[in-house]
Formats: structure tokens, C-alpha cells, sequence
């Protein structure tokens, strides 16, 4: 609590912390907006319009407890089994990879 309320009540510092907030909000967005660009590329059939209209650090992927299993043996990509992606841990190093990964489970 000391240190919240350090950071709150100094100008620059409450600054500082408001600017880093911001930028990781719209890392997070930035990722959910090349996940699902990523998904077209790789030519998913599939409609992702969800990825990038939620909000927020989890994103709920629609993949099934048995695509989720896959994901991990095959690609050694976790999420909760309720299909939820960690979108901090996304990156655009390897959004791509996510991308593919999730395609190979998802295919029809």
C-alpha cells in the first residue's frame, strides 16, 4: 500500500505508471489485432472476429477442452482448458506460431 500510494501521489511517477499501463493495454490489443491477421494468413476458414473484439489480458480463443489438449502435445502451446490465451505471453515473435498452431487444431 505504501508503494501505491508513493507512485499515486507523486506527479511523475503517477505519469510514468499511467503511460505504462496505457502502452501494455495497447500491446495486448495490438496482439489480439495480429493473432487474428495470422489466422487469415494461414488460411483459417474460421471466423475470429472474437480475438480482437474482447478485451482485456485473457482472451477467450472458442477452442474445445480436446483442441486445447492438442495444442499442448503437438505444439507445446498452453492455455486453460476452457480455451483461454494469455495474451501478455503473446508476441510478435510468436503470434505466428500461435496462429499456425491454432489452425492445425481447428481445421475442418
Amino acid at each position: 500500500a505504501r508503494i501505491i500510494n508513493k507512485i499515486l501521489s507523486t506527479p511523475e511517477l503517477a505519469a510514468q505508471w499511467r503511460q505504462e499501463v496505457k502502452d501494455m493495454a495497447e500491446r495486448i490489443k495490438a496482439m489480439r489485432t495480429s493473432l487474428k491477421q495470422e489466422l487469415d494468413k494461414v488460411g483459417s476458414k474460421l471466423n475470429w472476429d472474437h480475438v480482437v473484439n474482447q478485451h482485456g489480458m485473457f482472451c477467450f480463443s472458442g477452442l474445445t477442452p480436446e483442441q486445447v489438449k492438442e495444442m499442448a502435445v503437438k505444439h507445446h502451446v498452453y492455455l486453460t482448458m476452457d480455451g483461454r490465451i494469455s495474451m501478455a505471453g503473446v508476441s510478435s515473435g510468436n503470434v505466428a506460431y500461435l496462429a499456425k498452431a491454432m489452425h492445425e487444431v481447428t481445421k475442418q
